[in-house]
């Protein structure tokens, strides 16, 4: 029984890291692209707020045709999920560091790429924490869907669970995610912290 929980759960895990890694890789360079871009910024915050409002559930039947059963179409599924909060979040980092000091990084001598790497970007990372951190609880929990299509991971206790009503299966799924969301919560809210300091 633990060998079978702990199997569910590295493969739980290896869903909602993945998702995460793919949403980070795609979110922050373009949030960053588009930043002091108005027109592709104002694209890319419409995307990110229809993307919000589209069910998981409907981007899994959507993408069932397309990538078959299991891992792929769950992982797409988390992408989508993940993807609002580390846009907006991005976005919003980048254009709120004053004015007054990115002129100072100028007159100081620094070029755009400087001040970028050494003053924006630095300045910007805890509000960027902020929707990572809302991006892993929401992928974390949510992937539990993938057992409804043979993905894995903790929600086949749920599912399993539910169709049997078996309540100590249920509960053993839905208990351990939860464990993970706050573990994974505390986690990037610390290194959030410390990006504050």
């Amino acid at each position: 029984m633990i060998a079978d929980l702990f199997a569910h759960i590295g493969s739980h895990l290896a869903l909602a890291v993945s998702a995460l890694a793919l949403a980070l890789a795609v979110g922050i360079p373009f949030a960053g692209l588009t930043a002091d871009r108005p027109l592709p910024r104002s694209v890319l915050l419409a995307l990110a707020g229809g993307l919000r409002v589209v069910p998981s559930l409907a981007i899994l039947a959507l993408a069932i045709p397309l990538l078959g059963l299991g891992f792929a179409p769950a992982l797409l599924a988390l992408v989508v999920l993940a993807l609002p909060p580390i846009l907006v979040n991005t976005d919003v980092a980048l254009r709120a560091v004053p004015a007054a000091t990115l002129d100072a990084a100028r007159a100081a001598g620094m070029t755009e790429r400087q001040i970028g790497v050494r003053v924006r970007w630095p300045l910007a990372l805890p509000v960027v924490a902020v929707g990572v951190r809302t991006a892993t609880v929401e992928v974390i929990a949510s992937a539990t869907l993938a057992a409804f299509i043979g993905g894995g991971g903790l929600g086949d206790y749920i599912v399993g669970g539910l169709q049997t009503a078996n309540v100590q299966e249920l509960l053993l799924g839905a208990v351990t995610v939860a464990v993970l969301a706050l573990a994974a919560d505390a986690a990037v809210g610390a290194a959030q912290r410390r990006l504050e300091v």
